[in-house]
């Protein structure tokens, strides 16, 4: 079986493609990509807790 390519890269080297790949995007792109992260941030903190405290 064939091992997986992910993550082949050195940290350093996958920062460098994912600031090239942000900075390629315009001033709009960038803010909607901000505000969805907002919105998943506060909806995973409102959400509803599965699993009740065990104490």
């Amino acid at each position: 079986m064939k091992e997986p390519e992910i993550n082949k890269e050195k940290i350093e080297e996958r920062e460098a493609k994912r600031i090239a790949e942000i900075k390629k995007l315009s001033y709009a792109q960038r803010l909607e990509n901000f505000l969805k992260l907002l919105e998943i941030s506060y909806a995973l903190k409102n959400a509803p807790k599965v699993y009740p405290n065990k104490k």
